[in-house]
């Protein structure tokens, strides 16, 4: 007898693993599930009523200057994780022995739950890492081709983008969080009543560059605008010249209501914002690989910082383009037909 149809685990890695879940589980109504995750994720799953669990600690990458650094002592930290990871996954499906397990870029999980026969679903749009160099690099390698043999083990696999699907292999198009109100009414709620500039970071302290810059050149500049921060669960900034909201819970609704976003090149922030029409600017860590790309793919670089002030007062006028996805919907019922 299964305690939950299905078991979500989240990676605890920034926040937008826990958003796209949250948008899929919008989904799964009648469908009983646990979700397992940790930091800022585990919160923001728990802010939505989700049954979940804070199990998961994961390392926290370096940053200096708006630059990774030490990616070789991350990794190796990260090994420790995965393998702690494993024994706190196996305890969980143990517990909860269910019928279908959802990994949302959690391998660990999955070879738990491909261990005892169960079947399994990633969501990920990460299939090689390339954090490391040198010697690091032949290490990260062998964990990319254990990654794949994970993913192909898989009873299906959710890449949330446009493209073909093959086999297994379903690209459902971007998975985000949609809103139940307008956004003049959005507006209203957060008290956007001029132009506004929405910066966030995501779920831990390692954009503190982003916010500091941005705030420098609104102190400087003659930009008409008010901005807003979101510093999320984890940073801490006293005496903020600007509007600072802290973690808010419905990032989503604040980038639809606002003129312009600011953000590092978290995959989720930037398909939001490409959902809702609303102009970003995304500044990736330098040496992050994955935000390095998905910055690429908006027209960005790291170095787009040092020009902040031009960009935004060319797109703070940008005329708006909505790009509405489906992903959530379309991944969800194929959730659905391995249940």
């Amino acid at each position: 007898m299964h305690v939950k149809d299905l078991v979500f685990f989240t990676s605890p890695i920034g926040l937008g693993h826990a958003t796209r879940d949250v948008a899929i589980a919008h989904h799964l109504e009648g469908i009983s599930k646990k979700f397992v995750s940790g930091a800022g994720a585990f919160r923001l799953l728990a802010e939505y009523g989700l049954d979940a669990d804070n199990l998961y600690s994961p390392p926290p990458f370096r940053v200096e200057n708006g630059k990774l650094q030490k990616p070789l002592r991350w990794l190796f930290r990260y090994l420790s994780y995965y393998n702690e990871c494993k024994k706190i996954s196996a305890k969980v499906i143990d517990k909860e022995r269910p019928s279908l397990v959802v990994s949302d870029e959690d391998f660990a999980s999955l070879v738990t739950a491909q261990e005892q026969r169960i079947r399994t679903v990633v969501v990920t749009d990460i299939l090689q890492s390339r954090f490391a160099s040198g010697l690091g690099s032949i290490i990260e390698k062998r964990m990319s081709r254990g990654m794949k043999n994970i993913i192909e083990k898989c009873d299906l696999v959710v890449i949330p983008e446009n493209g073909q699907s093959s086999g297994k292999t379903a690209r459902v198009g971007p998975i985000v969080r949609d809103v139940a109100e307008s956004r003049d009414q959005l507006r209203k709620k957060y008290s956007f009543d001029r132009k506004t500039v929405v910066v966030s970071i995501g779920g831990t302290d390692i954009g503190r560059f982003l916010i500091e810059k941005t705030v420098e050149v609104f102190k400087k500049s003659e930009i008409d605008a008010d901005l807003v921060i979101v510093s999320g669960p984890t940073l801490k900034m006293e005496q903020a010249p600007y509007r600072n909201l802290g973690f808010v819970q419905n990032l989503h609704e604040m980038i639809f209501a606002a003129d312009l976003v600011i953000s590092l090149a978290g995959k989720s922030t930037i398909d939001e914002s490409r959902h809702f029409g609303t102009p970003g600017i995304f500044i990736p860590i330098k040496g992050h690989f994955e935000q390095e790309e998905n910055a690429r793919d908006e027209g960005y670089s790291f170095e787009d910082i040092f020009r902040l002030e031009k960009l935004v007062l060319e797109k703070i006028d940008e005329k708006r383009d909505p790009r509405p996805f489906d992903g959530a919907r379309i991944a969800a019922e194929m959730i659905k037909k391995l249940l």
